[in-house]
């Protein structure tokens, strides 16, 4: 890197941020190496890859999740940073253009054929439908707007300035975990609410303690916090539970260096370096931080009204139960491998369950290799953070998708894959990713401490060239930007893996603000 020298002010920026200069000299030689696209070798599918749990055996693990669960610390983690921005898209299309927006001028554009038209008009059609309408309404009539008169009229401009600028609501601005989602007989809920509330039903110990761990931006902190002061008083006493909830936000050290198209630190005007928030992926580091012992992943935005709840408590259960009795068959193995005297036949028994049970493939060198050569290796592959995650069948939803990946060793694993890691100029490669039949609706359940009962550090099991490299701009110039390994992708490429069928019901996404019409977010 003595292409690119630093300075000292360079260096003390770079600390300053909590980096090493090391560090950042690694980040700078990943621009520099060709794009690091993963190799699939064929998707996941049923009965290959993807496991489909029988009636029997879904009982069978609900029991063992409800008898075992509430003796260990189980959590639910929620990413809760991103921007509710992109969910107002089309709706902000119109209102930063300054120009009154007129129903009869909108009608137009959508019989035209215009993408933002139609989804400004379903908006507007379905206005009364929403949760936010509630207090959307008296909030523009305490300052003398109508919105039942507005709209009568069609004039739209007053009322998308009051829900997504700060004369109003500020929708725009907020994280999707603070905006109302769901409509109730006693009040609408949020969707930060909305996770407390399922939380009480499968993360619960036997004190009556549930966990919760949210990732929020640092701007919105203390927004939540008044939130949670003001909601979990009704919550506790309505599901009688306690509640313990903790929030960070992305660590600094995190951040990656950004770099000009020649791949040179890029800098402003003033000479400092330009350092990103680097990705979701930086959040193994929160993850890392965390005390649990099993930790439910999910998206904030994909939460139901109660009436559909149900089902999503009932899969959670069955992908624990069966993420424990994986850790009990792990653990007793590893139990047997590191005894004195390691017989034949748990080594075979060993390598039978990591080939048939875990799908992990197994080099022809160890299979003829020493007792202590396979001692090692399954040692190797066992003595890992572990993670079950429900897959959908494909509904042309967005998201990463489950795939044999080809290993730089030769070895295949199983992998949450996400377009952007597979190169887009290779036929083949883009044939097997549109075969594919399942994506990843961001729902998993983590076992992140070791047969000892000591927790793992998640850092050391991070494809660390699993990146993704990025164009954007800067005040008009043009960068790349670095963003760490995904944090289902590549940030937790070395665990052990497991993927199972979940029903569709169990993921309901809120993209846009439209989708809050589709009846799964509507009352019954």
């Amino acid at each position: 890197m003595d292409q690119y020298p630093f300075s000292e002010d360079d260096i003390r920026q770079i600390r300053e941020h909590g980096l090493t200069l090391e560090e950042v000299e690694r980040q700078l030689e990943l621009f520099e190496m060709p794009s690091p696209y993963l190799r699939l070798y064929r998707p996941c599918i049923a009965g290959d890859g993807i496991t489909i749990i029988d009636e029997e055996r879904r009982q069978a693990f609900t029991e063992i999740f409800e008898r075992e669960a509430p003796k260990r610390v189980c959590l639910k983690f929620v990413p809760a940073s991103g921007a509710a921005s992109r969910m107002f898209k089309s709706l902000l299309h119109y209102l930063t253009q300054g120009k009154a927006i007129l129903r009869e001028a909108i009608v137009s554009q959508s019989q035209a054929g215009q993408k933002d038209a139609k989804e400004l008009l379903t908006f507007m059609d379905g206005i009364r439908n929403f949760a936010f309408f509630n207090e959307l309404k008296p909030t523009m009539q305490k300052r003398g707007y109508h919105i039942d008169n507005l709209f009568d009229k069609g004039e739209f401009t007053d009322i998308l300035g009051f829900l997504l600028s700060e004369k109003g609501l500020n929708y725009s601005h907020l994280p999707k975990g603070l905006l109302k989602f769901h409509k109730y007989p006693e009040g609408s809920r949020t969707a930060f609410e909305e996770h407390l509330v399922e939380a009480a039903a499968y993360v619960r110990d036997e004190n009556g303690h549930s966990h919760l761990h949210f990732t929020v931006s640092k701007e919105h902190l203390e927004e939540f916090q008044r939130l949670l002061e003001v909601m979990i008083p009704l919550y506790e006493r309505k599901y009688q539970v306690s509640f313990d909830v903790s929030f960070s936000t992305q660590k600094k050290s995190a951040d990656t260096l950004a770099v000009d198209l020649n791949n040179r630190p890029f800098r402003y005007g003033n000479g400092r370096l330009l350092f990103r928030p680097g990705g979701h992926g930086a959040l193994i580091e929160n993850l890392n931080d965390l005390k649990g012992h099993i930790i439910f992943i999910k998206n904030i935005d994909n939460v139901v009204p109660d009436r559909l709840k149900p089902e999503t408590f009932k899969w959670k259960k069955i992908m624990g139960g069966y993420l424990m009795t994986l850790q009990s068959e792990i653990f007793s193995y590893l139990e047997k491998l590191t005894s004195t005297v390691t017989g034949d036949q748990v080594l075979n028994e060993a390598m039978a369950f990591v080939k048939e049970e875990l799908s992990q493939s197994v080099p022809v060198s160890i299979e003829n290799g020493s007792p202590e050569t396979k001692k090692t290796f399954l040692m190797e592959k066992l003595d890992r953070p572990i993670r079950v995650c429900g897959m959908v069948q494909n509904v042309d939803e967005p998201g990463g998708g489950p795939f044999w990946v080809k290993e730089r060793s030769g070895e295949t694993s199983r992998q949450i894959v996400e377009t952007a890691q597979i190169d887009r100029d290779s036929q083949d490669q883009q044939a097997i990713l549109a075969s594919s039949t399942h994506f990843n609706p961001v729902d998993l359940v983590c076992g992140v401490r070791d047969w000892k009962g000591r927790a793992f550090d998640l850092r050391k099991f991070v494809d660390p060239k699993a990146v993704f490299i990025s164009r954007k701009s800067k005040d008009g110039k043009d960068l790349k930007a670095l963003e760490h390994p995904g944090l289902w992708n590549g940030a937790m490429a070395r665990w052990i893996t497991i993927f199972v069928e979940v029903p569709r019901i169990t993921f309901n996404p809120v993209k846009t603000v439209n989708d809050l019409l589709r009846k799964e977010h509507q009352p019954g």
